[in-house]
């Protein structure tokens, strides 16, 4: 070997391009395609694909994945309307591949994109309304089981 040969060694690999190192257990980067932001500009949920995993983060925390972002984007949907509702202004943004995936399954039953994610939102709604039906009955069924204090104390005398 020549004294140069580390030299020109050094010299090529100071100048080949710098290669990401390969880890073992390394995660992709999730690409967004949903993002619910409140008026302050602070992203509240979002859903995003990770490889081939549709992931549903809300608070900055993942809670859920699934093969079919759809229902995903309607449960956001629903959340941004009960934020309205509330009287906060938010803005619910997607992507167009999200899009095309909503119009394709709505051509698939016959429907506009808007007209089928209306329907999938209303059936949040409707699960809303019955948890509120089914808290409204259990307080009564409760009171129902409690005996009246009164009447059992107008029945039992004090003994001396």
């Amino acid at each position: 070997m020549s004294k140069l040969s580390k030299a020109k060694r050094d010299k090529r690999k100071k100048q080949a391009p710098r290669r990401p190192f390969a880890r073992l257990n390394a995660q992709q980067q999730v690409q967004n395609h949903a993002v619910l932001v409140n008026e302050e500009g602070q992203v509240v949920a979002a859903i995003g694909l990770q490889r081939n995993e549709w992931l549903l983060a809300i608070g900055g925390q993942t809670m859920g994945n699934a093969d079919n972002p759809v229902p995903m984007l309607a449960m956001l949907k629903h959340l941004a309307n009960v934020q309205e509702k509330e009287g906060r202004k938010v803005t619910l943004e997607y992507s167009a591949a999200l899009q095309q995936m909503i119009d394709d399954l709505a051509a698939d039953e016959g429907k506009t994109a808007d007209d089928y994610l209306a329907g999938l939102v209303a059936e949040f709604e409707g699960v809303e309304g019955e948890e509120a039906v089914d808290a409204a009955e259990e307080p009564v069924a409760i009171a129902e089981e409690v005996p009246e204090a009164g009447a059992a104390d107008s029945n039992d005398q004090p003994k001396a």
